[in-house]
């Protein structure tokens, strides 16, 4: 098609050729410029040249929003660039790639710490407990919620107030206020709060989506020296001579399930969390052994001896759970379209959503105020369990493997391999010692005819 010098007038009367999808019309005073014309009357400028021997086309735009002037323009702008062996197809390409980082950038560095805090628990918490990820979502809880227990409402988590912020805005500056504004409240819950906040860091590093966002010196250990009370190494434990009135105070509970529960801890050595996980299928009566759950080998978990008292508590409680509720109870669960069955649950608990028993602290509470003796915390009886070891004078690397401690020297990781039956030996030594200073007689022997001996409660330690 001949060229023709293009006017507003020329460019907005042009027409498809009848029978062709489009129709190229060149302009005679800029070099390589053309209207593309449709049979739908669309119209737009082009650009049309040759690089390396190749035909080049390039769309500059509608001819409603580009002026005839600023189309020759562009026209001349491209005829440059392929003057200059580039392609402007892939400067363009750049360009909307460099456009597109530019906005990916911007809504990255607009992530708040809601959103990467929602992330990081999705991405963590097969490898977590129940009770990590259970402070992850308390600690960032905005509250108001009712209380589980209680009247009234939940208050926010230390971590609530920084919810809202951009990560990008986490400054130094701005966590030192935060930090003096919590230890003024609940110091504890700052220091807990702040050192999973440095490892929720960590992992913002290691993924590209949040990479360079928080500031190294927003997270720095010092802040949280400066700002918090010196933590002082916790003690409470429950001594040689207090474990006959602790015992004592025990066995007045009214709750069977909580009562095995603290003797469990005391007994084992073992992490709360650990002990109210066990089930059923977890209890090896005939081989006398407790398979836990294990911070430490979380894949496998690891196993420890049942000692004799405790099997007989254990064989209490299952004699408990696996006895059906009366005529009543049954037609109840009936009415409500319910069946009964034996929970799988070794502490099984009937108010607590998840079907095991979940908040025992008061009632370790009131064991501690009825035995008279100071206030002692669940970790605090897996602290007696070590404590009261070194009475039996145990070896430290039993005592480790029975407790779940990661191995600290090269021959406990490599080298020594326990069998479950050295661990016994000295584990029922170590109980039967706590039962006699607690003055509860208990003939262990009993407990050698296997599970299916009914293992009476000695006299003395009834429940009153």
């Amino acid at each position: 098609m001949a060229k023709v010098n293009f006017t507003a007038e020329r460019v907005a009367s042009f027409e498809a050729a009848p029978g062709k999808t489009q129709t190229i019309y060149w302009d005679a005073k800029a070099p390589g410029l053309g209207l593309r014309v449709t049979p739908a009357g669309a119209r737009s400028y082009i650009y049309e040249s040759r690089l390396f021997g190749k035909t080049v086309r390039i769309t500059i735009g509608d001819s409603r929003a580009w002026t005839l002037g600023k189309a020759r323009t562009e026209a001349a702008r491209l005829k440059t660039v392929i003057d200059d062996g580039k392609d402007p197809r892939e400067q363009a390409a750049e360009q909307r790639a460099a456009h597109e980082a530019r906005k990916v950038e911007a809504r990255r560095k607009d992530v708040t710490l809601t959103e990467a805090w929602a992330a990081y628990i999705e991405a963590r918490r097969s490898k977590w407990s129940d009770l990590h990820h259970r402070d992850h979502v308390t600690l960032a809880s905005a509250g108001g919620q009712p209380k589980k227990r209680g009247k009234g409402l939940t208050e926010p988590g230390p971590l609530a107030a920084l919810m809202p912020l951009k990560l990008s805005d986490l400054s130094a500056e701005r966590m030192g206020q935060w930090l003096a504004d919590e230890a003024a409240q609940r110091p504890a819950r700052a220091r807990l709060a702040f050192n999973l906040l440095r490892i929720f860091a960590a992992w913002c590093e290691s993924r590209a989506e949040y990479q360079r966002l928080i500031d190294p010196q927003a997270v720095a250990t010092r802040l949280s020296k400066d700002a918090l009370p010196k933590q002082a190494a916790k003690t409470d434990s429950i001594q040689r001579e207090q474990l006959a009135a602790w015992f004592g105070a025990v066995h007045q509970l009214s709750n069977p399930v909580m009562e095995a529960y603290l003797i469990g801890l005391l007994l084992t050595g073992a992490r709360r969390e650990e002990l109210a996980e066990l089930r059923w299928d977890d209890v090896d009566f005939r081989w006398r052994s407790l398979h836990l759950k294990d911070k430490v080998e979380i894949e496998t978990g690891r196993v420890i001896p049942l000692t004799p008292y405790f099997a007989s508590v254990l064989l209490e409680l299952k004699r408990i759970n696996d006895t059906p509720p009366n005529v009543r109870q049954m037609r109840s669960l009936e009415a409500k379209g319910e069946t009964w069955r034996p929970s799988d649950w070794v502490f099984a608990s009937k108010t607590s959503s998840g079907g095991r028993m979940a908040a025992p602290n008061s009632a370790l509470h009131r064991v501690c105020v009825i035995a008279g003796i100071a206030p002692v915390t669940l970790h605090g009886l897996r602290r007696s369990f070590s404590s009261l070891a070194e009475w039996t004078e145990i070896p430290s690397g039993i005592k480790a493997q029975i407790m779940g401690h990661k191995p600290s020297a090269i021959a406990e990781r490599h080298y020594n391999v326990r069998p479950l039956d050295l661990l016994r030996t000295w584990h029922d030594k170590l109980e039967a010692w706590i039962l006699k200073e607690a003055r509860i007689d208990f003939n262990s022997e009993q407990n050698q005819q296997g599970p299916q001996a009914v293992i009476q409660r000695p006299a003395n330690i009834a429940k009153k």
